[in-house]
């Protein structure tokens, strides 16, 4: 673990000297971001975030480390933290330290105290800005910092999870400063969520368990952008999906989708592979472990490890040990064996790399530009949540387009006319 003395600045992270490698791949994953590229290019020329101080609760990989990169070259000091105990890649964790000067505060496997003493450090910078992915830094600033909340002009929100969380401050009247949600974009939930989510959750399961799909019931909970994503990847794997859902809208799109669509006691009866992708608690509980076919395998795709209540698994268990790296097996005490995945939180970090960069070139460019935003125009907003302005969205789909060779059509003058008028008819 490195010292401050080890280090230039201010750091708790594993071990410096994996800095050599997490450089190589935090350049690998920014051949795959060119928006984030022409952001960096532009930022670096105009200064938008100078003196402008930033503290960041995210994943730490390498697409997050381009974008660290890019703020601080557009003028910004800026402290990171993980938004995970498990999502740290300590590689890339160290090169921000050593190669990029940015203060780090992550471990991978770091306990729960070690994780919020970490948020607290990124704390200490005394931001202007927050950028959360899950909201517990915005929780810890308004609880247990609060005398750091006069400085703060502004943040931004990356996921679902957060969102949630945020909503609901601003609903009870306690958040005290405007959020720009960044999962509500268009060109955040349409691909990071679905596209994002459905490959890097799959390559989790796989590196994790070295499981065949094919021919397996495999259940995903819940039927958002990221669930839908996950069923998508597991049925073009060949296995058999089982969508659970609460609400009836989504319930029905999964079944004209072409997916089986049950209630969690019934799938718990049959699944072979389950996957929660919900945001909410105690997703897969005691009556369905109960339930569960002898060498089930459990993991999640949302943000927090609630929606596997593992401590009612735990009760009902005889034994527990672990098997492979990232998977624990759970002994019945009727003999059956159930598997748990990355100690019930994000697969798709814990055991593999997260998202493709190529698609969190569009999140992290709105993250990129939604700063700037927040920067030019909080004094005129309110303390809610807002979604990325519409204009970003769209410049950000532009920029990807452009990037992959793609040109769309333009609507001629007389066909903008006829969409804003009400005249012509038949």
């Amino acid at each position: 673990m490195a010292t401050n003395a080890e280090a230039p600045l201010a750091c708790d992270v594993k071990d410096l000297d994996l800095a050599g490698v997490g450089k190589r791949r935090i350049e690998w994953a920014f051949q795959s971001m060119p928006v984030l590229q022409s952001i960096r290019k532009q930022f670096i020329k105009t200064q938008p975030l100078d003196g402008i101080r930033i503290a960041a609760c995210l994943h730490v990989t390498t697409e997050t480390a381009n974008l660290m990169a890019t703020l601080r070259d557009g003028g910004a000091s800026v402290a990171l933290c993980a938004s995970n105990p498990l999502s740290t890649q300590d590689d890339v964790a160290a090169s921000l330290v050593r190669d990029y000067n940015i203060p780090v505060f992550a471990i991978k496997g770091e306990d729960n105290d070690v994780y919020y003493s970490h948020i607290t450090s990124a704390l200490d910078l005394k931001p202007h800005i927050t950028m959360d992915d899950g909201a517990d830094l915005v929780s810890v600033l308004h609880t247990k910092r609060q005398e750091l909340l006069d400085n703060v002009i502004g943040g931004t929100e990356e996921t679902t999870t957060g969102v949630i969380r945020l909503k609901a401050m601003a609903n009870d009247g306690v958040l005290r400063y405007p959020i720009i949600a960044i999962n509500d974009a268009m060109t955040k939930h349409l691909f990071d969520n679905r596209y994002g989510t459905g490959q890097s959750t799959i390559d989790g399961i796989l590196r994790s368990t070295n499981v065949l799909l094919a021919g397996l019931n495999f259940v995903v909970a819940g039927y958002g952008w990221c669930g839908r994503g996950v069923a998508m990847r597991a049925r073009g794997l060949g296995a058999n999906v089982i969508v659970t859902e609460v609400d009836p809208i989504k319930a029905i799109e999964a079944l004209m989708d072409g997916y089986r669509v049950m209630s969690m006691h019934e799938a718990a009866s049959i699944g072979d592979v389950f996957v929660t992708v919900t945001g909410d608690k105690g997703v897969l509980a005691k009556e369905h472990f109960e339930k569960l076919k002898n060498g089930a395998i459990l993991c999640n795709s949302g943000h927090f490890n609630v929606e596997i209540d593992l401590e009612a698994l735990e009760k009902i268990s005889s034994s527990r040990r672990q098997t492979r790296e990232f998977v624990e097996e759970y002994s019945m005490r009727d003999g059956r064996k159930i598997y748990v995945l990355g100690d019930g939180r994000l697969i798709n970090l814990s055991a593999a790399e997260g998202h493709p960069a190529s698609v969190m070139d569009m999140s992290f460019a709105n993250q990129a530009l939604s700063v700037e935003y927040m920067v030019k125009n909080h004094k005129t907003l309110a303390k809610q949540v807002f979604p990325v302005p519409q204009e970003l969205d769209r410049q950000v789909a532009k920029w990807k387009l452009e990037s992959m060779g793609v040109m769309i059509d333009r609507l001629t003058p007389e066909q903008e006319r006829y969409l804003s008028s009400w005249s012509e008819g038949t």
